[in-house]
């Protein structure tokens, strides 16, 4: 339910709202905006015994919420939701990360980090704990990666994202990164959730391999409801009976987020298709289809690549994508 404040509510107004809002055991959350502000009543107690929040003073309408989720609708915030990451604005400019899948050496990382630099990326990826299908494959190398990526974002000036695996190491992934990723097999860790929603630090939710939009957009709210607002959706592919592909990239599900959802959503050609020449056509459509960026695996020498190095682009790849993007940006 939404409480919406008339424009001259005192302060006084809206603190007596948020007191009888605590007070009948749900949760008031301030919802500022350029034109409108509003009260939030979450929980899980029967809303009709809140509906005579109406009558107190400041109070413009009543909005029943009918989305399952609701602190990621619309319906609760409109406007687009913006998230500054070393001076870019994701969710306003179209942002591409890129690099590694594992971080597997400092000549690699620094490799990676310079020609993704130079070729327009605005956040370096890499891997530092991998989450593999096989217990016998590249396992990543854990904090030493951390550090080579930490030293790559000084040496080149990169915001970082890499992924958390475990709640216990989430202190020293937040102490080393600017986004932490969930992996889409955490999508649905609970735990995790509510742990890196304790957090100010922006996070990349990837979608779950066979996660319906509502579920998707579900575990995101458990991160705002905990206190984060600054959560980077991700379609990265999801299980289908397609198998020419390793996943279906769902460009339909992009398209609808953008319309029930205020937070920004990008993609992942890679994991997607799992082909590396499937990446680039892929990029642009999802540009194409209103996606607010990329993230995308690169590496200097694919073919010697510990992890995904079949749906890996080399550095002059992904420079030849950036300057497709940069073309359609233009005409678009």
């Amino acid at each position: 339910m939404l409480v919406v404040l008339e424009k001259n509510a005192s302060e006084n107004d809206i603190q007596i709202l948020v007191e009888q809002i605590e007070s009948l055991g749900f949760k008031a959350q301030m919802i500022p905006g350029s034109f409108r502000t509003a009260i939030g009543v979450l929980g899980d107690k029967n809303y009709e015994i809140a509906s005579a929040l109406g009558r107190f003073p400041g109070v413009k309408e009543i909005i029943r919420v009918t989305k399952p989720y609701k602190l990621v609708s619309r319906e609760f915030k409109n406007e687009d939701t913006i998230i500054k990451v070393g001076g870019h604005e994701i969710g306003k400019d179209f942002i591409v990360m890129a690099g590694p899948c594992s971080v597997e050496s400092e000549e690699q990382i620094m490799t990676v980090a310079e020609g993704v630099k130079k070729a327009g990326a605005h956040i370096l990826r890499g891997g530092a704990f991998k989450p593999r299908t096989t217990p016998y494959a590249f396992q990543g190398l854990g904090l030493e990666g951390l550090k080579l990526l930490k030293k790559a974002k000084i040496r080149f000036g990169l915001p970082i994202v890499t992924e958390l695996l475990h709640v216990k190491n989430i202190d020293v992934v937040a102490e080393y990164t600017d986004i932490i990723q969930i992996g889409a097999r955490n999508m649905q860790n609970f735990e995790m959730l509510q742990e890196v929603g304790k957090l100010k630090k922006p996070i990349l939710l990837k979608r779950g391999l066979a996660a319906r939009m509502d579920e998707f957009l579900l575990a995101a709210e458990y991160i705002l409801n905990a206190g984060n607002p600054n959560v980077i959706l991700c379609e990265r592919g999801i299980r289908t009976f397609e198998t020419a592909t390793r996943n279906t990239l769902d460009l339909n599900i992009v398209a609808l987020i953008k319309q029930v959802s205020h937070l920004p959503i990008i993609t992942d050609p890679s994991h997607a298709s799992g082909i590396s020449s499937l990446v680039t056509p892929l990029s642009l459509a999802s540009y194409a289809v209103g996606a607010h960026g990329l993230i995308l695996e690169v590496h200097p020498e694919p073919q010697k690549a510990l992890s995904d190095g079949q749906q890996s682009l080399d550095l002059k790849s992904f420079s030849d994508l950036m300057k497709k993007l940069s073309h359609y940006q233009n005409v678009l």
